[in-house]
């Protein structure tokens, strides 16, 4: 069984497919607490009920729409959402997962859309230190996000909020070794327009300046920080 916390029909926001109409499968749960989490239904506070392959997929498939987003949350804690990949890439569907890149599955995936988490995530002042303790020990996996870059297409997306965080980045992509650099996306911190402009101020021209994709948050401006966007 997994946990689900959502299924939905929307536009995907975010990466190479921004812009494209997608069907959305969120799981709840996840084994990282970053502080800037904006699902924290699907993470720090989990909701949702456990359902089986078949529910979940007859439930992405209602619509027609050729693409899957498989984001949470943590997808990758849930073994049996393989089964999930497996039916929907028999009815032709495209997808996508989001995930941290702390646990390596080797799913049917179209693009493995990996966010490493860096320092500025770890929710000192918002967690117990054993949630501290945790978080650190488990969200920096370089070797994990070598294996899922491997296994397919990929893109690697990295919150940023600060230029220290961007430097931090470079570091990163240094201790990674191998990269396409046209899969690299600095994506600003933020869940309000205000906020991702704010952002934008400095980080559009740091990408200009170190030739790295800018990856807005497009789905703030059309929907707002809100479920079922």
């Amino acid at each position: 069984m997994i946990r689900i916390s959502e299924i939905f029909h929307s536009v995907q926001g975010e990466g190479r497919f921004n812009g494209t109409p997608s069907v959305f499968i969120r799981t709840s749960g996840c084994n990282l607490r970053c502080w800037f989490c904006d699902t924290r239904y699907a993470s720090w506070e989990p909701e949702g009920d456990s359902c089986d392959v078949a529910s979940i997929v007859k439930a992405a498939t209602q619509w027609q729409t050729p693409h899957v987003v498989i984001t949470g949350g943590e997808p990758m804690i849930f073994e049996e959402l393989g089964e999930v990949c497996d039916e929907l890439k028999k009815q032709h569907r495209h997808i996508t997962i989001e995930t941290a890149g702390t646990i390596q599955r080797d799913w049917a995936c179209d693009l493995w859309s990996i966010s490493p988490k860096l320092s500025n995530s770890t929710p000192i002042g918002y967690a117990t230190d054993e949630w501290i303790k945790n978080h650190d020990e488990r969200r920096d996996r370089p070797d994990v996000v070598r294996q899922l870059m491997n296994q397919g297409d990929y893109q690697l997306k990295f919150v940023v909020g600060s230029i220290l965080d961007a430097e931090e980045v470079l570091e990163y992509l240094a201790k990674l070794g191998q990269w396409d650099r046209d899969r690299v996306m600095m994506m600003p911190r933020g869940t309000t327009v205000a906020e991702l402009r704010l952002q934008a101020s400095w980080l559009t021209d740091w990408c200009r300046n170190h030739d790295l994709r800018m990856c807005d948050r497009s789905h703030i401006y059309w929907f707002g920080n809100r479920r079922g966007t």
